[in-house]
């Protein structure tokens, strides 16, 4: 097949596609698309126009095309005020109602929309309302004379029927969609117009109406008002109780925790006083065996010395072992009233101690049905009160007497070291008028030896017997002087003359003998003044101390008295558990007071036993010949001889006076010395 014959069919096919193509240009360029909510009117030929709403070919010149909006149109109708909507009871509302409306999409229906108002006003709101405005509110006026004002607001769907209803379906080729309700309300009362017959009714209908349910609302206003009143006053008390509830709990929680800790504290500071106690106990054991072999060391170095120098000081050895003797016994038998009057007061105590806890017995019994729990506890805090005075008191006297102690120890030293001077003079002068004094000495010694021991007593009766002697000699009148100093220190001029003109006198009288007088004279004053001295202070911290426990002991029983009126009323609520727990609280308290109050006891006396002890072997010179078995208590008792004469020496200035002066009257009696050693030395080396 050549290429002559295959043109022919080439140029078919090619025509073909080229009118096929052609074609589909003409149909590209003539078809017009119809977007949605749109209609075509094409006007052809024909008679009558074709309504396309998807698409179709317009030719131009033949065909002309047109468009018309056949989508949803919003009309409302309102009416307010005087213009508002007549319902059937007369009463005026203000209303606007919506109406939807759009062209029906059919053919016949959208050339009838464009023949009455033309394409383009189909759409138009302005030209629709124009249209449908009157029917539209025909319609309302007409369904609303059919309800009443309140059925509107209860048949809104109802209404909204019926007004579709009225205006029906013929709207010159529109369709009602839908009718909405937008605003629907009273019309105000100022704007109902009073000479209108309908507005009249409307008004005296809404004068009423208003009028009664103001009166409800009133009403229901002031019950809302008494409710919620009547109802915070309920809360307000069911609060409150709550309130007191946990206020209750939390105290009855706290008064369980302080009971507690109370009670571990408690506890606590027994443990702390009993390992204190052996602490204490150890130190002391210690501390005496070091004193002992301090005490044993130097008793030997003293031994030691004092028979190196026996030979030479024997009978200055004599004399001070006399006042040493004294002065234990004197102050051995007051430690020893001390320590009764220790023990009557500790008797005392455990007496008391053993009422209060047969008190407490009664009481525990009685209060098993009358006493609260919170009765108790101010019962308990009476008692920590009393105990804080006592214990005040306690201390304060505590005081007072450490106070004289430490007075009386400072006297006793300064008597001891003025003791010890007016000894070294009364030595220089014996040795220098040793034989001058020989034949008085003798006679001195006995009295000395007869008068110093017994105290007071035998100190005033020498004091006369020394006023007596005075009608003998210018030795009486020197007695009598020392006699008006030791009475009426005040008068210090005249007792100044009065010794200066004695101290003459006894110058020129020592050979006669005469300073024995003055020298027994000046002792017994001194021992006369000490004692008082002494007895006054004991006597004054004896009254102290006693005021002072009476004073406590008083208030203690006031407090209890007190207290028990308070507890006798406490314990009336207690459970039995709760009871049981708070009598066996005070009876432990009890017992635990006891205890501390022993142990104290014990250790005071132990304290001033160990003290008596040691006062008596500080400064004993102590030699020991012999082996009797009642060593120790002859030891003891020579030991507060010694300490009894010492201490009348130490602590009177008098005595410690009259001493020295007779020593200075006295020095003749230096020559009996090797006479009294000869006499001695067939006797046992030393004596306590």
């Amino acid at each position: 097949m050549d290429m002559t014959s295959l043109m022919p069919l080439l140029l078919g096919v090619g025509l073909v596609v080229l009118l096929v193509v052609g074609l589909l240009a003409l149909f590209k360029a003539f078809y017009i698309k119809v977007p949605q909510g749109t209609a075509l009117i094409v006007n052809d030929m024909s008679s009558t126009p074709k309504v396309h709403f998807t698409g179709a070919l317009v030719y131009p010149v033949i065909h002309l095309k047109e468009f018309m909006r056949i989508s949803l149109i919003t009309l409302e109708v309102d009416r307010r005020g005087k213009d508002g909507l007549i319902c059937r009871d007369n009463m005026r509302a203000d209303i606007t109602v919506a109406f939807y409306l759009r062209v029906n999409e059919t053919q016949d229906d959208v050339l009838k929309v464009a023949k009455a108002i033309g394409v383009d006003r189909a759409s138009d709101r302005s030209a629709v309302n124009e249209l449908f405005n009157a029917k539209f509110s025909e319609a309302l006026k007409t369904v609303g004379k059919q309800f009443d004002f309140v059925q509107l607001f209860e048949n809104r769907q109802d209404f909204r029927d019926r007004i579709i209803e009225v205006i029906g379906n013929d709207l010159n080729g529109y369709v009602l969609e839908d009718v909405a309700i937008d605003y629907l309300e009273q019309t105000a009362k100022n704007s109902l117009d009073p000479s209108n017959i309908l507005d009249a009714e409307g008004i005296r209908k809404i004068t009423e109406l208003t009028a009664t349910q103001n009166v409800i609302t009133n009403e229901l206003e002031r019950n809302e008002e008494l409710a919620i009143k009547k109802k915070n006053v309920e809360t307000r008390e069911a609060a409150l109780a709550l309130e007191r509830q946990q206020a209750d709990a939390e105290a009855r929680q706290k008064r369980e925790i302080e009971t507690i800790r109370a009670r571990e504290e408690a506890e606590t500071a027994r443990v702390k006083e009993e390992e204190r106690l052996k602490a204490e106990q150890a130190r002391i054991q210690a501390q005496q065996e070091i004193d002992v072999r301090t005490e044993n060391h130097q008793r030997e170095v003293e031994v030691a010395q004092q028979n190196r120098q026996r030979a030479v000081v024997i009978e200055v050895e004599k004399v001070t072992r006399a006042k040493d003797l004294e002065i234990v016994a004197r102050e051995r038998e007051v430690e020893l009233q001390k320590i009764e009057k220790e023990k009557a007061l500790e008797e005392q105590r455990k007496n008391i101690a053993n009422v209060i806890r047969e008190r407490v017995a009664v009481e525990k019994t009685v209060a098993q049905e009358e006493e609260r729990i919170k009765e108790v506890r101010e019962v308990s805090e009476a008692e920590r009160v009393k105990q804080v005075i006592l214990l005040q008191a306690q201390a304060e006297a505590e005081q007072e007497l450490v106070r004289q102690v430490k007075q009386a120890e400072a006297d006793e030293v300064r008597s001891k070291h003025k003791a010890v001077e007016i000894n070294t003079m009364a030595q220089a002068e014996l040795e220098a008028a040793s034989k001058q004094a020989e034949a008085k000495k003798r006679l001195a010694e006995g009295i000395e030896a007869e008068r110093a021991a017994p105290g007071l007593a035998d100190a005033r009766v020498l004091e006369v017997t020394a006023a007596a002697k005075e009608k003998d000699g210018l030795a009486a009148a020197r007695v009598r002087a020392e006699q008006l100093i030791a009475e009426a220190r005040g008068d210090e001029e005249r007792g100044l003359a009065d010794a200066r003109v004695l101290e003459a006198q006894a110058a020129a009288k020592e050979k006669d003998g005469l300073a024995e007088a003055k020298v027994l004279a000046e002792k017994l004053g001194a021992q006369a003044r000490g004692e008082e001295q002494l007895g006054a202070a004991k006597a004054k911290a004896t009254k102290d101390q006693g005021s002072a426990e009476a004073e406590v002991l008083l208030q203690r029983l006031n407090a209890e008295a007190e207290g028990l009126g308070k507890k006798f009323g406490a314990l009336d609520a207690l459970s039995d558990s709760a009871r049981q727990h708070e009598e066996f609280r005070m009876q432990l308290e009890k017992s635990f007071e006891e205890a501390m109050a022993a142990i104290a006891a014990n250790k005071d006396i132990a304290k001033d036993q160990a003290e008596v002890l040691a006062t008596a072997l500080g400064k004993a010179n102590i030699e020991i010949v012999g082996g009797e078995g009642d060593f120790f208590n002859s030891f003891a008792k020579s030991l507060s001889v010694g300490k009894a004469i010492e201490g009348v020496v130490g602590k009177s200035p008098v005595v410690q006076d009259v001493l020295a002066r007779l020593l200075n009257g006295r020095g003749a009696a230096a020559a009996v010395m090797p006479e009294r050693k000869s006499g001695h030395e067939n006797e046992p080396a030393a004596e306590v």
